[in-house]
């Protein structure tokens, strides 16, 4: 399925929700710092792990911390340009500035498709994930409860990198990077966001040496909250550093 075929499908799944709440849907904002690190180390033609490890500030880009995740993943690649994976992430929340000492976790096993096409100098990847979601319950928002609550998530994925001043695959290499992500909730327990959010964003890699670059951009997530009709729209500074290690054993001409 194309890009645009497959986004446009998501949206009209749910718009509905979005569209009975226009009338009276409040917007919120806010301003967040993303740290990440991320490795992908190549086993073998066919297998590869993967870790990333990431902190997310609450409010105003340095105030407070909001998120914690570490998620894994392994592997299996069909050929260069596409691979199946599958994973689990530990993410933990901090709900609100009364009890910042609590963390709020969430178990979350996750399975990914993964693709790319090259386009002259152009490079579009592309990501379906779906997750399962177990969220620990909260009791009035200052104590864990017993159980979790559950449900799925589907994300697409689309980024676009466009090399400056050489080829992507060169070091010293600039690229320009753009990019969307469509999140979409549904289970039982999810009623009225349906959409869970959007996330928008730009900037610029640089590629330092032949396995690591480093990505900074701004990025803006729009989130439909859980009541239906109240969303929030966040302003990011996203800073992400990659490596990229390759253990197969070169042939010797």
């Amino acid at each position: 399925m194309k890009p645009m075929k497959l986004k446009l499908l998501l949206l009209l799944i749910v718009a509905g929700p979005a569209f009975s709440f226009a009338q009276t849907k409040t917007i919120s904002h806010g301003q967040q710092t993303w740290l990440g690190y991320f490795n992908q180390t190549r086993l073998s033609k066919k297998w590869e792990v993967s870790t990333d490890l990431n902190l997310r500030t609450r409010e105003h880009f340095t105030s407070g911390l909001y998120q914690s995740l570490i998620r894994f993943g392994v592997s299996y690649y069909l050929n260069d340009a596409a691979k199946f994976t599958a994973g689990y992430a530990l993410v933990n929340y901090f709900p609100g500035y009364n009890h910042k000492y609590l963390g709020a976790p969430e178990h979350r096993p996750w399975e990914q498709f993964q693709w790319q096409t090259k386009y002259a100098k152009k490079l579009v990847q592309q990501k379906i994930r779906l997750e399962e979601r177990y969220r620990h319950k909260l009791t009035g928002d200052t104590k864990l409860a017993p159980g979790y609550n559950f449900n799925w998530r589907l994300r697409y994925y689309f980024n676009l990198e466009i090399p400056l001043n050489k080829k992507a695959a060169d070091v010293n290499a600039f690229s320009f990077i753009a990019g969307e992500e469509v999140n979409v909730n549904f289970g039982k327990k999810i009623v009225y966001n349906y959409f869970d959010q959007n996330k928008i964003y730009a900037g610029l890699k640089y590629k330092f040496s032949p396995s690591n670059n480093l990505q900074v951009g701004f990025m803006n997530v729009f989130q439909q909250l859980a009541v239906g009709n109240s969303y929030k729209s966040t302003n990011v500074i996203r800073i992400y550093y990659y490596q990229n290690i390759d253990l197969r054993k070169k042939k010797i001409s």
